[in-house]
């Protein structure tokens, strides 16, 4: 991935309110003018939605100058992106089902009612 900082983004007119209004990862790479990988983005798209919305709640970009807002959005997106292609789901641990799962320990096997046979020949109304 080849995404020289300094390019500007295509198009910075109201980007939070446009970026507000996407909905799949290809859209927010396209509006934010950074290149990507399909296959590898196919497999991380929604860690790297995750972690760049963990980002920016870390900065404010309300208030910003489009063009500024646009370059700081992107560079979030970069940065996700960078980190997450390659990295399997349990190694970042960005959704709490991860989070809370111990790679040490195996899952437990979910708990299953016990109905004694005896109760199960019982004829009915005879408890």
């Amino acid at each position: 991935m080849s995404c020289p900082i300094d390019r500007p983004v295509p198009d910075a007119t109201n980007i939070l309110a446009r970026l507000k209004q996407l909905s799949s990862a290809e859209e927010f790479f396209e509006a934010l003018g950074v290149r990507f990988e399909p296959e590898r983005l196919a497999v991380c798209r929604l860690h790297v939605l995750r972690r760049m919305g963990e980002m920016l709640v870390g900065d404010d970009l309300e208030g910003l100058p489009d063009r500024v807002a646009a370059a700081r959005a992107r560079s979030m997106l970069e940065r996700s992106y960078r980190e997450l292609t390659g990295a399997s789901p349990l190694e970042t641990r960005l959704f709490k089902v991860l989070k809370d799962r111990d790679p040490n320990r195996p899952a437990a096997s979910p708990r299953r009612p016990f109905i004694a046979l005896d109760d199960v020949l019982r004829p009915i109304g005879s408890a």
